[in-house]
């Protein structure tokens, strides 16, 4: 892909991410910042334009469409824009029709979509069926009593280091779907967020839903669209993007050590999570936001630590294991 292919694409993402017309000031900002930041890393300086362009409606599906001649770059702009749109949840009426409008645009026929529309609806029907993560599962943290007057106990230091490595886990598991060639495996990211924040409330004493838990996961910064956006837009400037019409685009054995950043959103999330149910759920939004971007710096370093292992992971993971972990099993 060339530039002017690239920021194409990612003004379809963008206009998938604003299709359903609920985004929130909190999520243009975030968005907004996203576009920012890959301009710095990815050298593509217009894309705080395009962002605004998007927002302004200064730019339409027809003009980006445009620039898109190759059929595997129409398809990978398709599948971008479902997967942006699916990210929370089933498609809005407003969503379903943005989609077939920009199917129609972008000249896609159903043979060209089927495999992945295919593998989408099972992704999305495993989230419909997933169920919330109990402490009684192997690997995960069990709730012990809190700590003694004099100090921690012995029992809730061994929880915390459980937690530790529970949310090392999570993150080290997150951060391989980045790099996998599939377009869909990145939205399996956020419902495993989910669990481990579920897993860190429980082990807490709190039991929680998953309206609170992405209440919370928005109260730290952390958009689920723009969460998205910004994974997409380090793939395809990092040359990691993906499986379009049956090639594989890219090597994860190649992947730039930026690009697995969904181990240092994660992981920053679990440190912040653990922070706030350990304190009585006490911390304002304004805190926990300043907790996780104070977080998020150590954690980027330490993804750069963890790569060999993220990319080791992303080599043994398959369609049917994604499944697996996002049901629960």
């Amino acid at each position: 892909m060339n530039l002017q292919q690239q920021q194409s694409v990612l003004t379809i993402a963008m206009l998938a991410a604003f299709a359903d017309g609920a985004k929130d000031d909190t999520e243009r900002e975030e968005i907004r910042r996203i576009a920012q930041s890959l301009a710095a890393e990815g050298n593509m300086p217009d894309l705080p334009r395009l962002y605004q362009d998007v927002l302004l409606r200064r730019t339409s599906l027809e003009s980006a469409a445009a620039a898109l001649q190759d059929p595997t770059h129409r398809q990978l702009a398709y599948e971008m824009a479902v997967c942006v749109c699916d990210v929370d949840g089933r498609q809005t009426p407003t969503e379903r029709e943005f989609l077939a409008h920009l199917k129609q645009t972008l000249q896609l026929g159903g043979a060209a979509t089927d495999a992945f529309e295919q593998e989408e609806q099972a992704l999305l029907n495993a989230l419909d069926g997933a169920t919330t993560p109990t402490a009684t599962k192997p690997g995960l943290p069990v709730p012990v009593p809190a700590a003694a007057p004099n100090g921690p106990s012995a029992a809730a230091v061994q929880r915390e280091a459980e937690l530790d490595k529970s949310i090392l886990n999570y993150a080290l598991l997150n951060g391989a779907l980045e790099l996998l060639p599939q377009s869909w495996a990145s939205m399996a990211i956020i419902p495993l967020q989910i669990k481990m924040v579920h897993a860190i409330g429980l082990a807490h004493g709190v039991e929680l839903d998953r309206g609170h838990i992405k209440e919370f996961i928005a109260a730290a910064g952390v958009g689920m669209a723009s969460q998205y956006v910004e994974q997409f837009g380090r793939k395809l400037l990092g040359g990691l993007l993906g499986k379009v019409a049956g090639k594989t685009l890219g090597n994860i054995g190649q992947a730039a050590t930026g690009m697995a950043f969904s181990f240092a959103t994660t992981y920053a999330l679990g440190q912040v999570a653990k922070r706030y149910y350990a304190g009585g759920r006490v911390m304002s939004t304004a805190m926990l936001r300043e907790s996780f971007q104070d977080m998020l710096g150590p954690a980027k370093q330490l993804q750069t630590e963890y790569l060999p292992q993220i990319r080791q992971k992303a080599a043994t993971l398959d369609a049917g294991q994604i499944m697996s972990m996002v049901r629960g099993a």
